[in-house]
């Protein structure tokens, strides 16, 4: 099947979302945006950048019955973001190959400071079977064109990062 969504470039490097606002039911006892809904913003910039970008989003999963499993995420907090703060999400793809896509998220707050990242692995899973299988082949053209745009960028920072206290001496 042809697309029927996204496009098939140029790519924003990195790709970037449409600016947000920090509700006020998404603030914790701490007076600050809950862990839980910047796992929920990245989330949905996934989806975005799915439909938008790659025309591989909800419309595309429902008409071909598979779509994008979440294998594993990483995220990272670097600033607060308060009640009413505007937030906008980039999308870098790490890496790819014929079933899977590595995504790399950063958060910045409205003066640009990084609020918060998300390191994404995603994996193509057939509804039907419940099983992974290869994206089609348009697909993996336009992971394959972003790629190259998105190679130019530096290597995240806290990419691969493993969690654990360290210790001195």
């Amino acid at each position: 099947m042809e697309p029927i969504d996204g496009h098939n470039g140029p790519y924003g490097v990195p790709v970037k979302l449409a600016m947000q606002q920090v509700q006020p039911d998404w603030i914790d006892y701490n007076g600050h945006m809950n862990v839980a809904y910047y796992t929920m913003a990245f989330d949905n910039a996934i989806d975005t950048f799915l439909q938008q970008e790659l025309g591989m989003g909800e419309a595309h999963a429902a008409r071909v019955n598979e779509g994008p499993y979440s294998l594993q995420n990483n995220v990272s907090y670097y600033a607060e973001l308060l009640e009413a703060a505007g937030f906008s999400v980039s999308v870098s793809l790490i890496d790819h190959d014929a079933k899977r896509m590595h995504l790399w998220m950063e958060m910045h707050n409205e003066a640009g400071d990084l609020a918060a990242a998300c390191e994404s692995m995603l994996m193509n899973v057939d509804h039907s079977t419940r099983r992974s299988t290869p994206y089609a082949s348009w697909i993996v053209q336009r992971l394959e064109t972003m790629q190259k745009s998105h190679n130019a960028l530096p290597r995240p920072k806290g990419l691969g990062a493993v969690i654990g206290i360290r210790r001195k001496g």
